[in-house]
């Protein structure tokens, strides 16, 4: 078990620079499944989710180099179509690999997969869309099986715009014949980088980051290497802007699509935060009196779920009550219990938590319960008097690329313990 030591009260100044998206790196991993051949990714970020789909691509199969943010992946000699289920319990996204592997190989098996325990993630709207392109699912024993001769393209409309069956479903059609339309599909600018990466390969997808995509079907002798670049991390890039305005700093968040951050920059404009954009960068100069804002999450282009915990920790220190309601997952309030433990006046009703700001929070012990938990926990420690003790830091790493070396070089003081 590691941890880290934090100490507060330090101001953030300088740059720092956002890794690769790990939500568009995880699919774009599993899509290199479709290609027979070589993909080379940049900007692949050195997560342990991503080291665990790595690690998934190799029991089925595939041979991978890494060189820093490079990864080259030949999938040519996959032959394995079931993937054991210790992989599968260290991550959810390995499920990504169920669309590819059935679109490429006809067949499929899984186990359920793990992941951070933030709510139910059900596998239906998955199952459901490839149910209608044709295939047969058989659940038992806590394992899935997809078989299909052949997937054949549909119209599907789902319930709920889920990113991962979204990209399940895009991943399957790519290889199917005939045309797949997916309504209500989730528009989240990582759908849009995995559209990008299979059209690069030599596949026809149109209209990520809208609600209708489209797929037409290729034959796989059609698809090609290809070299990809991954979108820059959203998620990270406004963990970071938070963690200049938690701790009033004058940051410059690099690498960066501001366009994917409007949701975050509205409301922490909103807040008295004081923020310039440039075409790739934003700068934050952190406000001198926070004012509490309401935040409401929901899917893409609305406000991020990835984000409330960390805007949580920002309202802790802000003038007035602030009203956060989550819509997307239900136990997404974990961070809550930690905070209060720091001095925090938070009340939860149902799926709302009411902040009352108190200005100030003190170190105490504390603990990640998952990954944006405890990103939300570092930024109240980088703000709060004395020191804090942050267990299970390895959650983070699930997310963050060297978080600690990234604040530290910008004035913080974390020291990561090894157990």
């Amino acid at each position: 078990m590691e941890r880290f030591l934090i100490v507060g009260g330090n101001r953030l100044k300088g740059t720092v620079r956002v890794s690769g998206s790990k939500n568009a790196s995880l699919p774009i991993l599993a899509a290199t499944i479709l290609n027979t051949g070589k993909s080379v990714l940049y900007e692949v970020p050195g997560l342990r989710d991503v080291s665990v789909m790595k690690d998934v691509l190799v029991y089925l199969g595939a041979r991978i180099k890494c060189d820093k943010g490079c990864v080259e992946v030949d999938t040519s000699n996959i032959k394995s179509v079931e993937v054991s289920e210790e992989l599968m319990r260290r991550m959810r996204a390995s499920n990504l690999v169920l669309g590819a592997l059935l679109g490429r190989f006809g067949r499929a098996r899984l186990s359920y997969p793990g992941g951070c325990q933030i709510g139910t993630r059900p596998m239906n709207l998955h199952l459901k869309g490839l149910s209608a392109m044709g295939a047969a699912i058989t659940e038992k024993f806590g394992y899935i099986t997809a078989e299909a001769s052949r997937l054949t393209g549909a119209d599907i409309h789902l319930d709920l715009p889920s990113v991962g069956a979204t990209e399940n479903i895009m991943m399957a059609a790519v290889l199917a014949e005939g045309v797949t339309i997916i309504r209500n599909a989730a528009k989240e600018p990582e759908i849009t980088d995995l559209q990008n990466f299979i059209n690069g390969i030599g596949g026809c997808v149109r209209g990520a980051g809208t609600d209708t995509i489209k797929i037409e079907g290729v034959r796989h002798q059609d698809l090609h290497p290809v070299e990809h670049t991954v979108i820059p991390d959203r998620i990270e890039a406004g963990t970071h802007i938070v963690a200049a305005a938690i701790t009033g700093g004058d940051v410059v968040v690099a690498n960066v699509i501001p366009e994917h951050l409007e949701p975050l920059l509205a409301k922490l404009r909103e807040a008295g935060v004081d923020l310039e954009v440039g075409d790739d960068w934003v700068r934050v100069c952190g406000a001198r009196r926070l004012k509490a804002v309401d935040i409401k999450t929901m899917p893409y282009p609305g406000f991020p779920t990835d984000m409330q915990p960390q805007l949580t920790s920002l309202m802790c220190f802000a003038e007035g009550t602030s009203v956060i309601t989550e819509t997307i997952f239900e136990n997404r309030f974990k961070h809550i219990g930690e905070l209060r433990r720091m001095g925090a006046e938070i009340k939860v009703e149902g799926q709302t938590a009411i902040i009352k700001g108190t200005g100030r929070l003190s170190g105490a012990v504390v603990e990640a319960s998952d990954l944006r938990a405890g990103a939300a926990l570092v930024l109240a420690a980088l703000a709060s008097e004395n020191g804090t003790v942050l267990e299970k830091v390895t959650h983070i790493d699930r997310g963050y690329e060297r978080m600690e070396a990234k604040y530290n070089a910008l004035g913080a003081r974390i020291i990561r313990v090894h157990n």
